[in-house]
């Protein structure tokens, strides 16, 4: 095997993401196909399948092994689902692959179905790799909505006993190698209060009202995580950040809110800026509950996690980030604000980075794309892991 093949991997990367865009895999939507054409490609090359799916058995994770079936090896992770395009402005078939001026469109061209696309093409080479390390190629399902699906997979592999060494997660980094990412915390705030007539406030507890005052003790708490930072902090921004992302509630002008929902995001640089951050939000939440309480008793507020993902620490010794750096020749290591798989993965004791085609400016938006030659720059990190 030499680099010279690159053009034959180049054309099956193309039409191998082609088929993956071509499947509308949304987030909490069925990826159930999409799992099974994947089989179908790696099954004649003699890996090992293990399939996991969630509760519901709409949606699967897929964990190939090419190679020995043993312990260690190195993961290359992918998530399956794509963001929803509803509302956005795409100047064609989302979900219908196309190629103009280096440039290859579709939702998920880029986040991150172009990595999995150069994993897939290359199945062949990992398959007749010779050597005592396998090679484990893991695609999940729903990580745009909480890690949903990594978290089953990973469940599923401790219980098999096999716990592979290293993990290179795809996501789009311009082929950086990144060491260290925050965490991702999503939460639904849901306020219950008591409707009456808007010509006395006082004789109902207005929902919205309670709700805009835990969102200013949000904000207070996200101006003092700004002092907080550390000094060597490798993020943009710097510290550990809060925002509210919707607030919805009541039914007219006149009438008292009897229900208002808060949805939020919280991404933490560090475990101490989360445990600051959380215990100030808990306790707005019992105070303000009280509050409510002390003029009906049947007023509440309840905290519905809909996603909690681990941040990625930057480790002193890292096999990971080591062999990555001689894969793509590129020391240029850094860290990134979103969040990933990568938390996960280090918390069950796999050594972690993230490094994959493509720019995280072009994910989530309208005529998403993913260039050539960033599948060209990945298919020659997988080429040198194939030696």
């Amino acid at each position: 095997m030499t680099i010279s093949d690159t053009p034959d991997r180049l054309a099956r990367t193309k039409a191998h993401l082609a088929d993956l865009i071509g499947f509308a895999t949304i987030s909490g939507q069925n990826n159930l196909d999409l799992i099974d054409f994947c089989a179908g490609l790696l099954e004649p090359l003699g890996a090992k399948l293990d399939v996991s799916k969630s509760a519901d058995g709409r949606k699967a994770n897929l964990f190939a092994t090419l190679g020995p079936d043993a312990d260690g090896g190195i993961v290359l992770s992918g998530h399956t689902d794509v963001v929803p395009v509803e509302g956005q402005d795409w100047s064609a078939d989302p979900f219908s692959a196309a190629e103009k001026d280096g440039l290859i469109y579709g939702r998920g061209a880029c986040d991150m179905k172009g990595f999995i696309a150069c994993c897939l093409a290359m199945a062949p080479d990992f398959a007749a790799r010779q050597g005592d390390t396998p090679i484990h190629l893991a695609f999940t399902y729903d990580e745009e909505v909480g890690c949903l699906g990594a978290g089953v997979m990973l469940d599923a592999l401790a219980a098999s006993g096999r716990k592979p060494a290293i993990c290179i997660i795809g996501e789009p980094t311009s082929m950086r190698v990144i060491e260290g990412h925050k965490g991702c915390h999503e939460y639904t705030t849901r306020f219950t209060g008591l409707e009456g007539h808007s010509s006395d406030p006082d004789k109902g507890v207005n929902a919205i009202e309670f709700a805009i005052r835990h969102a200013a003790e949000l904000y207070a708490v996200a101006e003092d995580l700004k002092g907080r930072a550390p000094h060597n902090s490798p993020f943009s921004p710097p510290w550990s950040t809060m925002q509210v992302g919707q607030m919805t509630g009541g039914i007219a002008h006149n009438v008292i809110a009897r229900e208002c929902a808060m949805v939020w995001d919280f991404r933490p640089i560090n475990e101490a800026d989360a445990d600051f951050a959380m215990t100030r939000m808990r306790t707005s939440e019992d105070r303000l509950r009280s509050e409510m309480q002390a003029r009906f008793a049947g007023a509440d507020i309840r905290t519905e996690t809909v996603g909690a993902i681990a941040g990625l620490e930057p480790a002193t010794i890292s096999e990971a980030r080591d062999l990555a750096v001689r894969l793509t020749g590129n020391s240029d290591i850094g860290s990134v604000s979103f969040g990933t798989e990568g938390g996960l993965y280090q918390n069950a004791g796999i050594s972690t980075v993230v490094c994959g085609p493509g720019s995280i400016e072009q994910a989530h938006k309208p005529d998403e794309f993913i260039a050539v030659d960033q599948l060209g720059a990945c298919l020659k990190m997988l080429e040198r892991l194939a030696v």
